[in-house]
């Protein structure tokens, strides 16, 4: 296990059991919901969860997007611990579920309880080959700077050498997102974000760029960037041009250039790096291949992760993410079993 070391990487986000359903379209329209796309629950969605468990055959999985993006790193790695994952869950029977998956995974999970809230939620609506996220975030909205604090969590912080965001965790504790990225900074470590959605960018723009100076690593799929774009007023002609962008956003850290990771679908994924572009072409897969498209962002970061934190070539772990997002969405909800095949 070269480079390999426990506590290498750490991972915040939100900690939520999928409930998995393939569905009609007269449910999205009732629930005011889009084929593809990812939302924080209202009030208007509160039924839908029940609605899921009573009339669709639900299943439960672990999920939540960075804890699903280190279940993958750690499936590829086959070295147990080398990921930690930080996040916020209720006292209940599903935060039990989640801990037993994500550590049989390798997971080393640092969960903080609260009584204030259930473990979240996410509706995961499958049709076709498209998926609609609706998160209620419930205990997941009550991580606070203070669990970070603590002596063994700093103890955790102060070992690892790589760090990954999800944007999705901007709505729960921007203070929590800035002290992981000064931390980084400050000992000259990697930051590394996901744009996650089109509201984070819509929504949440002053904690994202607050944020912004310190990452890294972004990365983001065809639709976060083009909304990125237009609620910065870029006038870009295409996403190779809103990439190039990116990379010379302000930056904390002005001796370690930025790099940028546009994934587009079945597109080519684009890879910038200082004046480079460079693309990478996706497995075309048949439709009766396809089975559910829903952790593909996930997987392919972490896909990209188990390769980078053991310090190969970009070219390894983009190509790495690419055959990672491949083999979940051959497989319903972010899951996988077997031993990883990638070759380098």
């Amino acid at each position: 296990m070269e480079n390999l070391r426990e506590h290498l990487l750490i991972g915040c986000g939100n900690p939520l059991l999928d409930i998995v359903a393939s569905v009609d379209k007269d449910l999205l329209e009732r629930y005011n919901l889009k084929p593809n796309d990812a939302i924080l629950a209202k009030d208007e969605h509160m039924h839908l969860y029940k609605d899921l468990d009573e009339k669709y055959n639900a299943d439960y999985m672990a999920g939540g997007s960075v804890q699903n993006t280190l279940r993958v790193c750690q499936w590829i790695l086959g070295k147990p611990k080398v990921a930690t994952f930080f996040g916020c869950v209720g006292k209940d029977d599903y935060a039990k579920i989640l801990e037993k998956k994500a550590t049989q995974d390798g997971l080393n999970v640092r969960y903080q309880y609260t009584n204030e809230a259930p473990t979240g939620t996410c509706a995961v609506l499958i049709t076709g080959t498209h998926r609609s996220l609706c998160a209620h975030l419930a205990a997941a909205n009550h991580f606070t700077i203070d669990h970070l604090q603590k002596p063994d969590s700093r103890q955790l912080l102060e070992s690892a050498d790589y760090f990954y965001i999800s944007g999705f965790f901007l709505t729960v504790s921007p203070p929590s997102i800035i002290e992981i990225a000064r931390h980084a900074h400050k000992r000259k470590r990697t930051f590394m974000m996901n744009l996650s959605a089109p509201f984070v960018s819509q929504y949440y723009k002053e904690q994202l760029m607050a944020a912004m100076v310190y990452v890294d690593i972004l990365f983001g799929n065809e639709e976060e960037v083009e909304t990125f774009a237009r609620e910065h007023s870029w006038h870009a002609k295409d996403r190779k041009e809103i990439g190039q962008k990116l990379l010379t956003l302000p930056k904390e850290n002005s001796e370690r250039e930025r790099i940028v990771i546009i994934t587009q679908g079945h597109y080519p994924v684009l890879l910038f790096q200082g004046n480079n572009i460079k693309e990478f072409p996706v497995e075309q897969l048949s439709r009766e291949q396809l089975v559910d498209t829903n952790g593909a962002g996930d997987a392919f970061v972490g896909g990209f992760l188990a390769q980078y934190i053991k310090k190969k070539s970009l070219d390894v772990c983009v190509r790495c993410g690419i055959w990672a997002a491949s083999q979940i969405i051959q497989r319903s909800g972010c899951t996988f079993e077997g031993k990883p095949s990638f070759q380098e």
